[in-house]
């Protein structure tokens, strides 16, 4: 089951152990109420001191992550729901679709090659290299100067020569789709579309759904280069997850959301300042996608109706037909 709640709550309890006090934090949720999730908080919390007054390495406060952690769900405000697909605005603003069944990848692009790409071993024998011979010819500080000459001309050379190579290969989105043609030869019978992101692709499985916790998933996600962390987020939250708005800093606003956390109360989500940010951002927003469909792969006549539902719903918050510009 996927594990999104609509409530929230903090406690703090306090002890002494070996001589000192200790201060332990502990967050609760649940989808009933307030009550359940403030209850839900003591109990963790009282574990947890339990456990580091009893002599465990535990941490006094929970660490906050984007994903959520192991043992912390994904903390955000839902804004929406459609069935069992939620959509949630993040620690930045942005909305996020979430579903526990439909498959969506994230694929971030590797990094162009730039600085130093020559092997350390092959600069040091240029390097010496070119000191010996110019130590040789002239003075040891000539040598000095001419070896450091040759590594980065060596440097630049084979730098040049990734670049060369990457961009014959159609740069790095090339790549990133040759590896899902590359997986959908393998795998004839699923039919996948893909995105094209500011930073990477997003790839939808549009033929079945999926349990977040099928083993199958991490054999696809290594395949197509899927994010070591968003493939985590997946099997520990029990979901699979899309963002569907912008980046606010790609689209010119220069301040963070207020509160600058996911809201988790009724109160932060009303915040005047918060409404008053989103205000903002919805505003700058609207000439742009979060993404932009580029083409299927597989048997596209395989589709899923649950999964080709979240797509209609998916295509259309994120404007991914409306040729605007990515952000």
């Amino acid at each position: 089951m996927m594990i999104v709640p609509a409530y929230w709550a903090e406690a703090r309890l306090q002890a002494r152990f070996r001589g000192r006090p200790v201060v332990v934090r502990r967050f609760g949720w649940s989808d009933e109420g307030p009550a359940q999730a403030q209850a839900h908080a003591h109990a963790r919390a009282h574990e947890a001191l339990n456990a580091i007054t009893a002599g465990q390495p535990l941490p006094r406060r929970e660490v906050r992550s984007n994903y959520g952690v192991e043992g912390v769900p994904i903390r955000e405000q839902i804004v929406q729901r459609d069935g069992d697909v939620i959509i949630t605005r993040n620690s930045y603003g942005a909305l996020c679709l979430n579903s526990p069944d439909v498959l969506f990848a994230d694929i971030d692009h590797a990094q162009p090659p730039a600085g130093c790409v020559i092997p350390a071993i092959v600069a040091a024998a240029v390097l010496l290299a070119g000191a010996v011979i110019g130590t040789l010819l002239w003075h040891w500080l000539v040598g000095l100067v001419l070896g450091v000459a040759a590594v980065l001309l060596v440097n630049a050379a084979l730098l040049m020569r990734r670049k060369q190579r990457l961009a014959a290969a159609g740069g790095a989105e090339g790549l990133a789709l040759k590896r899902v043609d590359a997986f959908s030869e393998q795998h004839p019978d699923w039919h996948l579309r893909t995105y094209r992101t500011p930073a990477g692709l997003r790839v939808l499985a549009m033929h079945a759904t999926f349990s977040p916790e099928d083993e199958q998933l991490q054999a696809f996600f290594k395949a197509l280069g899927t994010d070591t962390l968003y493939a985590r987020m997946c099997r520990l939250q029990h979901c699979f997850r899309a963002r569907l708005t912008p980046k606010p800093w790609r689209v010119g606003l220069k301040y963070r959301i207020r509160p600058p956390v996911a809201a988790w109360s009724a109160e932060q989500a009303n915040n005047p300042d918060r409404l008053a940010w989103i205000a903002e951002y919805e505003k700058k927003s609207a000439g742009f996608a979060a993404c932009a469909y580029l083409r299927s792969f597989g048997d596209t006549s395989r589709v899923h109706a649950k999964a080709e539902h979240v797509r209609e719903l998916h295509d259309r918050l994120s404007h991914a037909q409306d040729r605007l510009p990515l952000a």
